[in-house]
């Protein structure tokens, strides 16, 4: 793709009429690539949980807790920015790269010069070591963002997607061959490194644009204030979101790090698959709907009831059966992990609903909000996590759940507000989803407890047969419960047809619904 033609003006322009389309088929590919990615980090944790120690995941978990923060500069502000914008020129593209890129290398520079105050933090020399072997990542990540950025604001989100996977195959090898060869944690590290480069040279090759010098241009200024924002509030709840590796590392050592980030990887990796990948579709598009309101609370909406109706589903499921996964997948000697896990399970769907606040307040463009708000997560959070760590990682795990459930509602209140975006049409979408969940897990528990053979198999036989035996009845029962609560299958014939609407192999379809949405509950979208 060349993003801007001759005058320097961005090509691509999409029809207000074909955005509900795009987006569709961008969450099609993003939910695809999804799934793919899911699959390479499936055989990726498979394989070097075999290869390697948990010490090892753990050591280099000391050193990506600070250094994906500084990765991440640019991924989050300077994409939203060019999202976001109404208009964008090839010398503001431009002077966003320079600075990004400028602010990267001097960020690699000084987390190098940082590797021996990480040494002194967690009393182990090889922190340093790793810290100054993966400070590279940092620049290499900055390299990409304007490339990336353009793709999505073409929403091209399958070249995005497929670039990310390919990005992830090569670091799971480059993994696996190291681990293999006896390399240890410098095994992990290299994959890490890997990952960036990959990642750049695609978005190179798939974007075909080449920065221009940086000049003086109108809305520069506007653009990294907006983006210094978003990374500020990103900066924020990524210590809020880290503070518990940082002190599960502080206190409990290497060991027991290793065997909470598994446990707390599988409690992200529905946001990871679900959410995160559509945020770029859902903002690419809200962000080109704020002119018509109606239509913008009703796309909001249907999205956020298929994240509610999704999300409480694999939450339930995996509480019930996140303990077996572990042990399947990783082996009995990741059972630390698995006990975990038990406290993560319960937080996993309503983490998913209260992602989706974000969306608000990046397609209205209010990131400075979006910054004060997470002031208040962060402080929210980081107190519960002093008062969980006198119970150990399982402490820690058990806040992670119960901050999400005091946050969300006065979160969309919060992001709602500057567009008269009450909090009651959000919990008309949700409640019915999380009441099923809430349903159909306890009364799959309270069946199964009673079937003792299930619970007396031991090793992975016997975690395969339970993993397989819970989903399945509980799948059914919520299925049941939210065809009941609902009244009919209405929003399950629905979910099916935005699934066969988000194929990629199939033509777009203007006549099949997201989420049912009824009258009233659009109205009620203003109070």
């Amino acid at each position: 793709m060349r993003p801007f033609d001759a005058s320097g003006s961005f090509r691509p322009a999409v029809d207000r009429g074909e955005t509900r389309q795009l987006a569709v088929r961008g969450a099609g590919f993003t939910l695809l690539s999804g799934g793919l990615g899911f699959g390479v980090q499936m055989i990726s944790t498979v394989v070097l949980a075999r290869l390697l120690m948990p010490s090892d995941f753990g050591l280099v978990a000391m050193v990506t807790t600070f250094s994906l923060l500084l990765t991440n500069f640019g991924l989050n502000g300077f994409t939203e920015a060019i999202q976001q914008r109404e208009e964008i020129n090839s010398r503001l593209a431009s002077n966003l790269f320079w600075i990004n890129v400028g602010v990267g290398g001097l960020l690699t520079v000084g987390f190098a010069a940082a590797g021996s105050l990480l040494a002194r933090f967690y009393g182990d020399a090889k922190v340093a070591h790793v810290a100054i072997a993966m400070s590279p990542a940092i620049f290499l990540s900055s390299v990409a963002v304007q490339h990336l950025a353009l793709l999505k604001r073409a929403m091209r989100f399958s070249t995005v997607s497929f670039n990310d996977i390919a990005a992830r195959a090569v670091s799971l090898l480059v993994s696996i061959a190291l681990g293999w060869a006896g390399f240890g944690y410098w095994a992990l590290v290299a994959g890490a490194l890997a990952l960036p480069l990959t990642v750049a040279i695609g978005a190179w090759i798939q974007c075909r644009w080449i920065p221009g010098l940086p000049r003086r241009e109108p809305g520069t200024g506007s653009m990294v204030r907006y983006a210094f924002n978003i990374y500020g509030r990103f900066s924020f709840n990524y210590f809020a979101r880290n503070t518990d590796n940082l002190l599960v590392g502080w206190r409990f050592g290497s060991s027991a790090l290793g065997f909470y980030k598994k446990a707390y990887d599988l409690f992200l990796l529905p946001a990871c698959q679900l959410s995160a990948p559509l945020t770029s579709v859902a903002v690419s598009a809200l962000s080109r709907l704020n002119s018509d309101s109606d239509q913008y609370r009703r796309y909001f909406l249907r999205t956020l009831a298929v994240m509610a109706f999704v999300g409480m589903g694999i939450g339930a499921d995996l509480t019930l059966i996140g303990k077996d996964v572990i042990l399947l997948v990783l082996g009995p000697a990741w059972a630390t992990a698995g006990r975990i896990f038990m406290f993560f399970g319960p937080g996993v769907g309503i983490m998913l609903i209260y992602n989706t606040h974000g969306w608000l307040h990046l397609s209205i463009g209010t990131a400075h909000r979006w910054f004060r708000w997470v002031v208040v997560e962060f402080a929210v959070t980081a107190s519960l996590f002093l008062v969980g760590l006198h119970w150990g990682p399982e402490g820690i795990a058990a806040a992670w759940t119960l901050s999400f459930w005091i946050l969300t509602i006065p979160a969309f209140w919060y992001a709602g507000k500057p567009i008269g975006f009450g909090v009651a049409p959000v919990v008309t979408q949700v409640w019915k989803y999380i009441l099923a969940a809430l349903l159909a897990g306890g009364a799959s528990a309270m069946i199964l407890r009673g079937v003792p053979v299930f619970a007396g198999v031991p090793g992975p036989v016997g975690a395969f047969i339970r993993i397989v035996t819970d989903s399945v009845l509980f799948g059914a029962l919520y299925l049941t419960a939210v065809a009941v609560l609902h009244g009919g299958v209405t929003p399950l014939l629905q979910f099916r047809g935005l699934l066969l609407e988000m194929l990629p192999w199939r033509k777009y379809s203007r006549n099949i619904p997201v989420v049912a949405v009824t009258a009233a509950e659009a109205k009620t979208a203003t109070t």
